[in-house]
């Protein structure tokens, strides 16, 4: 067992051999605590798994691929798990009953290299894997062999993923599509709000509606073809609040008061209602997740500034992350949503333009919603501002 040994700063060391490089360099791994204990305590428990790395070495890589989920599954989703179980069926035939020890850089660039082709099982004129599928795929296998052989070299060529630029219906075109169906909440919530699918079924009356507001409390997800409640989305940054448009709410007061979810539809339910009415209004091809990529494009028309676009788009970056939640709740971020909303209100033919100027913004400020009875209110308002601006006029 190894010795730790005490440095100028008071803290301990204990260094483990690992293994020799291909050029006969010894490689070592150095833990360093504040204690002599915990120090040799880490190191032994390095060297217990490199035993069981140096076991696993004999191991098939699809075996690897299970001893890696099993040591993972407190920590992976059911949808990360059933993603990588679909992986080891059905890609990289080629390597995937190799032992680890018998892999080298060559070979994981050959199993690359013909990863490339398999034909999508999916697409009738048999066309291969997008790239990005490969990069996801060769992901899981780096991360199995950097955890039981490090020292093998995994650095390959990966094909090259190419950006492609959708033609998307405009929102009014959408509107005008879904308004009026079964979907049209499910929609709205998507376009409008940026909820993603699995957001938009995990909403429900009792936990997400806040007063004016919709929080992501929980999401769905399928998992072997059954719906799976998660507490929480894929990041930290999909739990996020939204204030909801007078339109979404009274789209919300629609719904069964018997159901608590607000939409209570499988994900197959939603995904074809959706594009069979996206087709029969003619319109281009789209798919349900597309409608997060419309809310982009609307805050990038509006010139919504980049952290308040990354905070309602649930999207993560690690400068946006630490500065989202303490700097983007108030007026700044009132005077995005005003604008967001304000333009889808235009889009579905909600505004009324013979509305007295400031009357709307001035509504949301309140909190409350159109009426008559406000109305005359706002008017008695603005003419006593007017009556104070011309006395001051008058006197000065």
């Amino acid at each position: 067992m190894a010795k730790a040994k005490k440095l100028p700063s008071g803290t301990w060391r204990c260094q483990v051999y690992d293994y020799t490089d291909d050029n006969g360099k010894r490689h070592y791994e150095s833990f360093t605590a504040d204690s002599k204990k915990d120090a040799e305590f880490m190191a032994a428990q390095f060297a217990m798994e490199k035993e069981q790395r140096r076991h696993m070495s004999s191991s098939s890589l699809r075996n690897a691929i299970d001893a890696y989920i099993e040591t993972s599954d407190a920590i992976l989703s059911p949808t990360t798990i059933q993603g990588y179980r679909k992986i080891q069926k059905n890609a990289f035939s080629d390597i995937m009953e190799l032992p680890l020890k018998k892999l080298t850089r060559q070979s994981l660039q050959d199993a690359v290299n013909l990863e490339a082709k398999r034909p999508n099982a999916k697409r009738k004129d048999k066309a291969p894997i997008s790239a990005k599928t490969v990069h996801n795929e060769y992901g899981l296998i780096t991360a199995v062999l950097n955890k039981y052989i490090p020292s093998l070299d995994c650095t390959v060529r990966l094909p090259q993923t190419e950006t492609h630029i959708k033609d998307l219906p405009l929102p009014d075109e959408i509107y005008n599509a879904v308004k009026g169906s079964e979907v049209e909440l499910a929609v709205m919530l998507a376009m409008w709000l940026s909820f993603s699918m699995s957001e938009v079924r995990g909403l429900t009356k009792s936990k997400s509606i806040r007063g004016n507001y919709l929080v992501v409390e929980e999401v769905i997800v399928d998992v072997d073809n059954k719906p799976v409640v998660k507490q929480k989305g894929k990041t930290k940054t999909r739990t996020r609040m939204h204030r909801m448009p007078a339109y979404i709410q009274e789209l919300i007061s629609q719904t069964d008061p018997q159901e608590d979810r607000l939409v209570p539809m499988t994900r197959s339910q939603v995904y074809f209602r959706f594009t069979r009415l996206i087709e029969k209004a003619g319109l281009k091809p789209m798919t349900y997740h597309d409608l997060r990529h419309v809310n982009a494009s609307v805050m990038a028309l509006l010139q919504v500034p980049d952290k308040y676009a990354q905070e309602r788009g649930g999207w993560k970056t690690d400068t946006v992350m630490k500065k989202v939640y303490t700097h983007t709740f108030g007026q700044e971020r009132q005077r995005v949503d005003n604008m967001i909303d304000e333009y889808f209100e235009g889009q579905i033919g909600m505004a009324e333009p013979d509305l007295p100027e400031g009357y709307t913004a001035w509504l949301r400020n309140i909190g409350m919603q159109d009426s008559p009875e406000l109305r005359m209110k706002y008017s008695d308002f603005m003419e006593s501002i007017s009556k104070i601006c011309n006395t001051k006029c008058n006197t000065q």
